[in-house]
């Protein structure tokens, strides 16, 4: 064989060896972006930690940052974002330094995102936040697979005689239902105790009018990242189950969802009324989708 010839055998067998791992990898790397959104989130909308983060001097933030990563070390030690069963001490330590990190990009997107860090914001302060914001952004990678993935469990089924046409389509009917109530129960335990503060309507009268669209692409992608692209799911089983056969549809259904669940929430806890601007509606509703987002998206994984 000529050596060219055995040169681009043996490159496209080390493409074709190298592509699962990578493809594992950025799967693990997408739960645990999944877990710290989940965990993350509700500490986001809290001025309290905000005011804490700017006003703690660099030495304490240090002590912090390494309290958060004996933390995640510990938990790194009992289960991980990884998949494996065994883990060495060394592996042990790059995988807590590799949580800690993602906790800190997904802590910095998200304060980014709701414009609590921006060009104008001292570095003093932007550390702060994100070093107080990154502590349970940074647990929640750790704990993503104990708290999202799904275990095997047994379904109920209807009790008919025979498969009909009818049955079938009750069956489907059914999947798509427990989907949405999932998407329902999920939206409300994240969001429930997070309508009534006065942070959404801080932060939404800081967004410009485009930086919305903005805030509902993040609700959509990370809502699309926990469901399908973290693995925690078996995307070819979920294409199967209900009416919302695509994962472009489900997410798009999802988000309709938990917006009008967000819209509920407010109005329930009177932060919006009928004399709202239409603007002062949609800007708190889409604020308050965000983490209706998360928690609507870890539901549906979760049934």
């Amino acid at each position: 064989m000529p050596l060219n010839q055995k040169s681009s055998s043996l490159k496209q067998l080390t493409t074709v060896s190298l592509n699962p791992m990578w493809a594992e990898e950025l799967r693990a790397i997408l739960r645990g972006t999944a877990g710290s959104f989940l965990f993350g989130i509700p500490l986001l909308y809290t001025v309290e930690v905000w005011a804490i983060g700017s006003a703690t001097d660099s030495l304490r933030l240090l002590g912090v940052q390494a309290v958060t990563f004996v933390v995640v070390l510990l938990l790194t030690q009992i289960e991980g974002f990884r998949r494996s069963l065994t883990i060495q001490p060394i592996e042990t330590v790059l995988e807590s330094i590799e949580a800690l990190g993602i906790g800190i990009v997904c802590a910095a997107i998200a304060l980014i995102l709701l414009r609590r860090i921006t060009l104008e914001t001292p570095l003093s302060e932007a550390l702060g936040k994100l070093i107080f914001e990154g502590v349970p952004f940074s647990l929640g990678v750790t704990l993503a697979r104990s708290t999202l993935e799904r275990r095997p469990r047994s379904r109920r089924t209807l009790a008919e005689p025979f498969a009909t046409e009818t049955t079938s389509f009750r069956s489907i009917l059914r999947d798509t239902l427990i989907d949405i109530d999932a998407t329902l129960i999920g939206a409300i335990v994240i969001a429930f105790s997070i309508a009534p503060t006065e942070e959404i309507a801080i932060i939404a009268s800081a967004l410009p009018d485009l930086w919305l669209l903005l805030v509902m692409a993040a609700s959509l992608l990370v809502s699309y990242i926990i469901v399908f692209a973290s693995g925690f799911t078996d995307r070819s089983e979920r294409a199967e189950r209900g009416l919302l056969l695509t994962p472009l549809t489900e997410t798009l259904v999802a988000y309709v969802v938990v917006l009008i669940a967000s819209a509920l929430m407010l109005i329930f806890f009177q932060q919006l009324s009928g004399d709202d601007p239409w603007q002062e509606w949609l800007g708190n509703i889409i604020v308050l989708g965000l983490p209706a987002s998360v928690g609507g998206a870890a539901g549906r994984i979760l049934v």
